[in-house]
């Protein structure tokens, strides 16, 4: 199977994510999307998350009507950061019969040579890039796929300091993850935790 590998900390999960995979899965002919929940992403080592598992359900909920979705944890079990080229090399050992491609925004990809093992990364996948406003690709690679994908301007910080300040996100994520966040208190002070 082709699968499409969406790496991030997903603090929470919205919409713009969701619209994002939504049109790569049918633009990128691909099989399935799996999203690969960082527990903790080297480029935000400073950042404050929500508990990885608590990410992890409101990730499951955001997709349990996409059965061509799917919600990943290999990295819980992997060490800390979560690098992309051990968690490439640990899912090709579990699944050695599925191609991989990344997804990825073009800011991502403008980094990308800051990562570890950038040029194994480069040269062994293809990469789904999708344009966020502000960063044009800086270079192209062979096997990057430029895709237009509907961009909304939501990121998870908006919706965290929207609940921080008592305002609505509805809207920006589905329904369910509206509602669980509500019935768990999701996003006060109390239950961030920078170390996870």
């Amino acid at each position: 199977m082709n699968i499409g590998l969406y790496f991030g900390s997903f603090n929470p999960i919205h919409n713009g994510h969701l619209i994002v995979a939504t049109h790569i899965l049918e633009e990128g002919k691909l099989d399935e999307i799996w999203f690969v929940l960082s527990p903790q992403n080297p480029e935000k080592i400073n950042h404050k998350l929500l508990n990885e598992h608590h990410r992890l359900h409101l990730l499951r909920l955001a997709i349990e009507d996409e059965r061509r979705f799917r919600a990943n944890n290999i990295e819980f079990s992997l060490p800390r950061p979560s690098f992309t080229a051990n968690t490439l090399a640990h899912l090709q050992e579990k699944h050695p019969n599925n191609t991989f491609f990344i997804i990825m925004g073009s800011d991502s990809y403008n980094n990308i040579s800051h990562w570890k093992n950038a040029s194994y990364i480069l040269e062994n996948y293809s990469l789904f890039v999708y344009n966020r406003p502000g960063h044009a690709i800086n270079s192209v690679n062979t096997n990057v796929i430029n895709i237009q994908a509907p961009f909304l301007d939501i990121s998870a910080s908006l919706i965290r300091n929207k609940i921080k300040n008592r305002k609505s996100i509805r809207y920006l994520v589905p329904e369910s993850v509206l509602e669980e966040i509500e019935r768990a208190g999701y996003y006060n002070n109390s239950l961030e935790n920078p170390s996870d």
